[in-house]
């Protein structure tokens, strides 16, 4: 059986505020909120079967450079959606700006930089 991705953790500057503007953009929920290592705190938000974790330490260090040339930069995090077009809405809802559309086999996509400039990728894949 090949494995599966659980979760993914990552640094953000409030993991309470950039958890709930992806339970309204994506429709997930809050899984567990608490403190965490080095006295930071961390918000799990996802679905049942997995989930990002939102970790914010108790000293942030400011981001240096672009992830796309830091070794070990986390470059974009990729979600499939149903609607692209309403999740483009919701996106924009959020107020948070989108890039980069693409129609592409065999689907859709575009981008969006969240307040921590972290990059999103949303695609629908076409059904046959």
């Amino acid at each position: 059986m090949p494995a599966t991705l659980e979760h993914t953790n990552f640094t953000v500057a409030d993991p309470d505020a950039t958890a709930a503007w992806m339970c309204e953009v994506f429709g997930w929920h809050v899984r567990w909120s608490g403190a965490s290592i080095d006295k930071g705190r961390t918000v799990h938000v996802g679905s049942d079967t997995n989930y990002l974790a939102l970790y914010r330490p108790a000293n942030p260090a400011s981001p240096k450079g672009s992830s796309y040339t830091t070794i070990g930069g986390l470059n974009h995090v990729a979600l499939v959606v149903e609607d692209l077009d309403a999740s483009e809405a919701a996106v924009k809802k959020a107020g948070f700006v989108t890039s980069n559309h693409g129609d592409y086999e065999p689907g859709r996509r575009f981008y969006f930089h969240d307040n921590d400039r972290i990059e999103y990728e949303l695609v629908q894949y076409d059904t046959p």
